[in-house]
């Protein structure tokens, strides 16, 4: 089957000033768009056509980097617009109480979230992730995804470059800083724990 582009779950100026909509619109409409079309041309025809996408990301690491670079960059994506919201939301108490536990409040996870990813070198991601029923700060590579792994994503960040540069130009700071103290999507990452298995990818 064809993957689609993952429709964004808000306007495209909900974000601002965090993430404008001209951010979204090559960030989205372009650099997301153009990782779907890669692997929907990757896998037409291959034996990789009726799997999930997080399928298609398990079967090519390690053996087919083109094509694991931009299954795992089309996940990443579609988790990543989800990870934020219009409007405020908050935590579950399950997921308040862990957040409490494994960082002692959630300003505190939030700081760490901001210097997690400006220490990050070069591109790539920041999660906020679940295993064995413990929180963690987790950080991938380039197109790296968790989509695959031991780890429960809860939710990520994108410190790629075009994440973040035409409304913050080099400060990734500011970016992060915008966006972890107003556009996280708390019940999001609530949903992802109470579901106990890793998001799927839909669009």
């Amino acid at each position: 089957m064809a993957f689609a582009l993952t429709p964004l779950p808000y306007d495209d100026t909900a974000l601002a000033p965090a993430v404008s909509a001209e951010t979204l619109s090559f960030h989205h409409g372009k650099h997301h768009q153009a990782y779907v079309d890669k692997t929907n041309a990757a896998i037409d025809g291959t034996d990789h056509a009726d799997k999930s996408l997080e399928g298609v990301i398990a079967a090519a690491r390690g053996s087919n980097q083109g094509l694991f670079n931009n299954s795992a960059q089309s996940w990443n994506h579609g988790f990543y617009w989800h990870s934020m919201a219009a409007e405020s939301t908050s935590a579950s108490d399950e997921l308040q109480t862990m957040i409490d536990a494994a960082f002692g409040s959630t300003d505190e996870l939030i700081k760490q979230l901001q210097d997690r990813g400006a220490g990050h070198f070069a591109s790539g991601w920041v999660w906020l992730a679940e295993k064995d029923g413990k929180l963690s700060i987790e950080e991938t590579h380039d197109g790296d995804t968790l989509a695959d792994s031991d780890f429960n994503p809860l939710l990520t960040i994108d410190v790629w470059e075009h994440a973040y540069y035409l409304d913050h130009q080099n400060a990734r700071p500011a970016y992060l800083k915008a966006v972890t103290e107003t556009k996280l999507n708390w019940a999001f990452a609530s949903e992802n724990l109470a579901r106990g298995t890793t998001w799927a990818y839909s669009a």
